[in-house]
């Protein structure tokens, strides 16, 4: 391969997100592009580049004969797929405006953002969606199509056709019907934990330029290879996962699902990871659960081992000395560290944690270990990534330095403004929305409590909405304190409430395994949901919150706690589609027990 082959395609040189993927065929076409596994012969396949040109073609005509008009919106409702990648590249090419769905979302909320956005085509994949959507389709009126991935028996609905029948066999790939940069590209519906989703309008230069900008700061190359598994519809994996991929030449495989995620691992070995922090918490909560079942001994190994290793990190860094400690890691190394990596594939490089606030005590145990945790931070309305550590002047405890071209600053609530050619062109449909976020001068307004360093590293400590005030006038981030909380194994998930009260409550859902361990030392039945009321237990899991609390001031002091073994999921309503707590939706669900939890006092 040429040296100027290996380069990344520059926004100048793509113009387009589609106009990417072509300057990226023109420069490797027999490069694999895309691994995924085929379940019908139960085998990973690939395409090249240059096959992905041409499926592209196929999905192309097959939008071309409905009879869209340049600005008009499609939707897909898929799980990470090359499928999705195909779409998505034929609609850019035709001009089109793509609006990802969850797959996980509920059919009146898909419905919603249809509506409001007017698809008129919506791809989907499975008859289990068609069936979840069969509630909602009839207030899908602006829907001319709906295509689905898999075959499904024919039904009552002359909108619906099978992929396989609306694709042709072939075609030839037609010029690009848009090269204006600053055209919408796609409309990414917040997923919102409170009200209805809104719609950032993201240009094609939105994502060309923050995802070339974030090359200085996430170390990706051509020869790289990243496992797939955060949903595409979240911006943040469809600009590293996905449109940074294509810059770069990078390959991408495409996770079977988050249970097997560990097998994949195993498998495809990637060098790149993009997370999100709760995949961090499962493979942590997984090796504590270990530890707690071992021998004392070999917790106290692991455990010296994540401390030398982030000296030997900080010494790296240019932060700390040289220490004595530091000969045992080749032997800590090989009976703890590398362990962790053959877990992770054994050919990680970088590990990118986005989305949302990673603890820096899970960092600090990946990055001990030796596995190169960076930290971003971003929003959908900054197409996603305002900032990020690089690998070398890492900072784990904060979100990074603002990259390339954007700009940063507090206001004077130390909420974080943002300015730069990655903020969006405005919500969709929503000038007054737009108005309180974004001002005359271009500046963005994250909603987000922050500090920044005398080195630009910014750290995020709270909502600018999300801050509880006390009857007696005492103001509490509950972001902080869940997080702090959460260092407790035994809390798997937590909210605090204290707002216009004299005193602050908190509502969790405990880890499984933990709790079955609590339940045998205080003599109670963990099967027994009345269990989680005892007094005995209440009071053993307010002493361990007291314990993760104690930097705290004292009036943020948690004086009781409602205990629940069902998790909150996007299922049950009660976290968004991005695995961000909706907080009315627990104070909701919860409201009769967390009544009980105030009176009489």
């Amino acid at each position: 391969m040429t040296e100027s082959n290996r380069k990344e395609v520059t926004p100048d040189q793509a113009l387009t997100l589609h106009g990417l993927l072509i300057e990226r065929v023109k420069r490797t076409p027999d490069l694999v592009a895309y691994r995924y596994f085929d379940t019908g012969r139960n085998i990973w396949l690939s395409f090249t580049w240059a096959e992905v040109r041409d499926e592209v073609a196929r999905w192309q005509s097959a939008l071309l004969h409905e009879q869209l008009t340049l600005g008009d919106r499609v939707a897909v409702m898929m799980r990470n797929c090359p499928q999705w990648i195909f779409f998505d590249q034929a609609a850019l090419s035709l001009g089109l405006v793509v609006v990802p769905l969850y797959t996980v979302d509920r059919a009146e909320n898909v419905a919603y953002i249809v509506n409001d956005s007017n698809v008129k085509v919506l791809l989907f994949e499975t008859k289990e969606q068609w069936s979840e959507l069969s509630s909602a389709r009839g207030n899908m009126s602006s829907v001319q199509r709906f295509v689905s991935l898999d075959k499904i028996a024919p039904v009552n609905e002359q909108r619906l056709q099978c992929a396989a029948d609306w694709l042709p066999a072939s075609a030839k790939l037609q010029a690009a019907m848009n090269t204006d940069s600053s055209k919408l590209a796609t409309i990414v519906y917040t997923s919102g934990t409170t009200g209805k989703p809104k719609g950032v309008m993201l240009s094609h230069q939105n994502i060309l330029s923050n995802a070339h900008a974030c090359l200085d700061v996430f170390d990706l190359r051509y020869d790289d290879l990243l496992l797939s598994f955060l949903p595409l519809s979240h911006a943040f994996e469809r600009t590293l996962g996905y449109y940074l991929t294509v810059m770069t030449g990078a390959t991408v495989a495409f996770a079977r699902s988050i249970p097997l995620l560990s097998e994949d691992m195993q498998t495809i070995k990637p060098t790149v990871l993009v997370s999100v922090p709760r995949i961090y918490e499962r493979i942590f909560s997984a090796i504590n659960t270990k530890l707690d079942e071992g021998l004392p001994l070999r917790k106290k190994l692991f455990y010296s081992a994540v401390e030398v290793g982030w000296e030997r990190f900080l010494h790296q860094q240019g932060r700390g000395p040289w220490q004595i400690s530091f000969l045992l890691w080749p032997l800590l190394d090989r009976l703890v560290a590398s362990k962790l990596l053959q877990r992770l594939g054994g050919r990680l490089r970088t590990a990118i944690s986005g989305g949302a606030a990673l603890s820096p005590e899970i960092s600090r145990v990946f990055v001990g270990l030796g596995i190169p945790v960076v930290q971003g931070y971003g929003l959908s309305e900054t197409s996603p990534v305002i900032s990020g550590n690089h690998l070398d002047n890492n900072y784990p405890e904060t979100v990074g330095q603002a990259i390339r071209d954007v700009q940063v600053r507090l206001d004077k609530n130390n909420a974080l403004l943002v300015k730069g050619p990655n903020v969006m062109m405005g919500y969709w449909n929503n000038p007054e929305a737009t108005r309180s976020v974004l001002d005359a001068e271009g500046w963005f307004n994250t909603g987000d409590i922050a500090s920044i360093s005398a080195t630009g590293h910014i750290s995020i400590t709270g909502r600018v909405k999300e801050i509880i005030v006390m009857s007696n006038g005492e103001k509490l981030p509950p972001a902080d304190l869940e997080l702090a909380i959460t260092r407790d194994h035994l809390f798997d998930q937590v909210m605090v409430l204290g707002e216009a009260r004299s005193y602050m409550i908190a509502v969790a859902v405990v880890n499984p395994d933990v709790w079955k361990q609590l339940a045998a030392e205080l003599g109670v039945r963990p099967d027994m949901p009345e269990s989680l009321q005892d007094t005995r237990v209440e009071q053993q899991a307010l002493k361990r919150i007291a314990a993760q609390l104690k930097e705290f001031p004292g009036y943020a002091r948690i004086h009781r706690v409602l205990l629940q073994s069902e998790p909150w999921t996007v299922e049950n309503g009660i976290m968004t589609p991005t695995l961000k707590m909706k907080r009315n939706r627990v104070a909701e669900h919860f409201e009769k027990e967390i009544k009980q939890l105030y009176e009489g006092h």
